[in-house]
């Protein structure tokens, strides 16, 4: 089971910055952007990410205040290919998820099941 972090403001806010960067100006080609929900149900926020292919190990979890800090790497085998159709993205992906309701992170967990990442967060009462 991934684990939740709780990281330091400055460090978010800079990888924040680097991941708009990267998808806002194209800047970085290597950086790649899983399809995520975030959705809530009575007593939890939901954020649940496509991210087949990967192991505990290669995830990074971390939230401060509102903002949740998704991050990895996909590897490719090393293997030499040529490709007739390549639509399956490898190597790093950062996402930054503004929480929109309070939460307890506290009590948030994670678990990486089935090609799928899914962290709930207890809401506020």
């Amino acid at each position: 089971m991934p684990t939740i972090v709780r990281k330091s403001h400055p460090l978010i806010v800079e990888t924040r910055r680097e991941i708009l960067s990267a998808i806002t100006w194209r800047v970085r080609a290597n950086v790649w952007h899983p399809p995520t929900d975030v959705y809530e149900t009575d007593e939890f926020l939901v954020v649940k990410m496509e991210i087949a292919g990967m192991r505990d190990e290669d995830l990074e979890v971390a939230v401060q205040g509102n903002l949740l800090m998704v991050s990895g790497s996909r590897s490719d085998s090393l293997e030499r290919k040529a490709y007739y159709q390549m639509e399956i993205p490898f190597g790093r992906f950062s996402v930054g998820i503004e929480l929109p309701v309070p939460v307890n992170s506290e009590n948030a967990s994670a678990e990486y099941k089935d090609g799928f990442l899914t962290i709930q967060f207890p809401k506020e009462k």
